[in-house]
C-alpha cells in the first residue's frame, strides 16, 4: 500500500504517536494517586494544577508548533525528542506543587502537544490521495501504547517506585528516538509529496488558507466544538479514573483492563476510518464522529456493573479512532496543506486547552459533590449540542477551488 519514502513517513508517524503517550492523559492519570499521596493534595487540587499547566503548554504550542512550516523536519524532530527526554526525567523529580506544575507543563507540551503535532503534520503534508489511510496507520502508534502501557505501568508500580519508571522512560526516549527519526525523515523536505495520478485532488487546485483566515471562518469553530468533545471528556475520565473506580465500586484493575477494549476498538476504527475518509472524504464522515461518545456517556450514567467499563471505554475508543484521523485530515481537506503546520499548531493547542478544561471541570464538579452519573449527563448535553450545530452546516464544508 505504501512504498519507500511513504512507508518511512508512516513509520515515523507511528513511532512519534506511540511516544506521545507519555504526555497523554490516559498515561499521566495512572500516576495520579501516587502523586496525590506524595504531595497530600485532593482531586480538585491536582485537576487545577493539571489544567493550568496544560493551558500554559497549549499557549506555547501555538507559537512553537508553527515553526514546523519553517524548519527542516529532521531538525525539528530532534528538538522535540530532546525536549521529551528531558521532560520525562524532570517528571521523576516531582517533590512539591511547583515542581508538579512544571513537570506536567513539560510533559503535556512535549508529549501530547509536540510529538503528536510533529507526526500528524508531517503525514498530512506529505500525503494527498492516501491521507486518510496514512493518518490512520500512523495513529496506530498511540493505540498500541494505549493497549500496552496501562497494564504494564500498573504492574511496574507494584514492583518499583513510580519515579524510577520515569527515569527509565527518559533513557529509552533519548537512546531510541534520535536514531530512528534520523533514518526515517533525513531525506524529507517541504516539497516532498506522495506520488498520485489523480490530479483533480491535488492541493494546488484549492485555496491554501493562512491561519489568520482560518480563525475568521465560522465553520472552524463549529468543527472545533465537535473535535474538542473527545479530548475534554476522555481526559476527565482518564485523569479521574480512580474516582470512577471508587464511585462504581470496581476492582483496582477494571479500568486498566478496559483500556484494552478502548485500544482494540480504536485500532479497528482507525483501519476503517482511513479507507472511509479516502473514499468519502473527512467532511462527510465528521458528523458521525461523536455519536459513540454520546452513547458512552449514557453507559456511564445508566450502568454500574464492571462490564460496563469495557463497553464505555470501547465506545470512547471508536470516537477516538475517528477523531485521531479526522482531527488532521479535515483541516487539510478544507484549508489545504501549505500552511498546515500553523493551522495544526492552533488546533492542537485548542485540543490541549480542551483537555485542560475537561480536567478542571471534572475536578471542580467532583469536589462540589457531583456524582460520575451527573457528570456523564453534562458531557452528553455538550456532545448533543455540538453534533446538532455541525448538522446544520454539513453542506458548507467543501474546500474553495481556485
Amino acid at each position: 500500500m505504501f512504498k519507500s519514502l511513504s512507508l518511512k513517513v508512516i513509520i515515523f508517524g507511528f513511532i512519534f504517536t506511540f511516544f506521545s503517550s507519555f504526555g497523554q492523559s490516559f498515561f499521566l492519570g495512572i500516576f495520579n494517586p501516587s502523586i496525590r499521596n506524595e504531595l497530600s493534595i485532593t482531586h480538585g487540587q491536582f485537576g487545577s494544577i493539571y489544567a493550568s499547566a496544560t493551558l500554559a503548554s497549549g499557549f506555547l504550542l501555538i507559537w512553537v508548533g508553527k515553526k514546523i512550516d519553517d524548519i527542516d523536519i529532521s531538525k525539528f524532530a530532534l528538538f522535540v525528542i530532546l525536549l521529551l527526554g528531558f521532560s520525562c526525567f524532570f517528571f521523576s523529580k516531582i517533590s512539591s506543587i511547583s515542581i508538579l506544575f512544571i513537570a506536567i507543563f513539560l510533559m503535556r507540551f512535549s508529549g501530547q502537544g509536540m510529538m503528536s503535532h510533529t507526526a500528524t503534520t508531517t503525514i498530512s503534508r506529505y500525503f494527498t490521495e492516501s491521507r486518510g489511510k496514512a493518518l490512520s496507520t500512523g495513529w496506530f502508534g498511540l493505540s498500541a501504547a494505549e493497549f500496552i502501557l496501562p497494564v504494564l505501568m500498573i504492574y511496574l508500580l507494584s514492583i518499583t517506585d513510580w519515579k524510577n519508571i520515569w527515569i527509565i522512560i527518559s533513557i529509552i526516549v533519548l537512546v531510541f528516538l534520535p536514531i530512528t527519526s534520523f533514518i526515517l525523515v533525513k531525506s524529507l523536505n517541504f516539497d516532498s509529496r506522495e506520488k498520485t495520478k489523480n490530479k483533480t485532488i491535488s492541493d494546488d487546485n484549492f485555496k491554501q488558507w493562512k491561519r489568520i483566515e482560518v480563525i475568521k471562518d465560522y465553520r472552524f469553530y463549529i468543527i472545533c466544538a465537535n473535535m474538542l468533545a473527545m479530548p475534554s471528556i476522555a481526559t476527565g475520565t482518564f485523569v479521574y479514573q480512580s474516582f470512577i473506580l471508587s464511585s462504581k465500586n470496581w476492582g483496582p484493575y477494571v479500568i486498566a483492563q478496559s483500556f484494552m477494549s478502548y485500544s482494540i476498538l480504536s485500532v479497528v476504527t482507525l483501519i476503517l476510518s482511513g479507507f472511509l475518509i479516502d473514499k468519502f472524504t473527512s467532511r462527510k464522515i465528521l458528523i458521525y464522529m461523536n455519536i459513540p461518545l454520546f452513547f458512552a456517556a449514557m453507559v456511564l450514567f445508566y450502568f454500574d456493573q464492571p462490564f460496563s467499563s469495557f463497553v464505555f471505554f470501547g465506545l470512547v475508543g471508536i470516537t477516538n479512532g475517528l477523531c485521531n484521523v479526522l482531527g488532521s485530515s479535515t483541516w487539510a481537506e478544507i484549508y489545504g496543506v501549505k500552511y498546515i503546520g500553523s493551522i495544526k499548531a492552533l488546533t492542537t493547542a485548542l485540543m490541549v486547552f480542551a483537555t485542560a478544561l475537561g480536567t478542571a471541570i471534572f475536578g471542580i464538579l467532583i469536589d462540589t459533590g457531583f456524582s460520575i452519573e451527573q457528570i456523564s449527563l453534562v458531557s452528553a448535553a455538550y456532545i448533543s449540542i455540538s453534533i446538532i450545530s455541525l448538522f446544520f452546516i454539513r453542506k458548507n464544508l467543501n474546500p474553495i477551488k481556485i
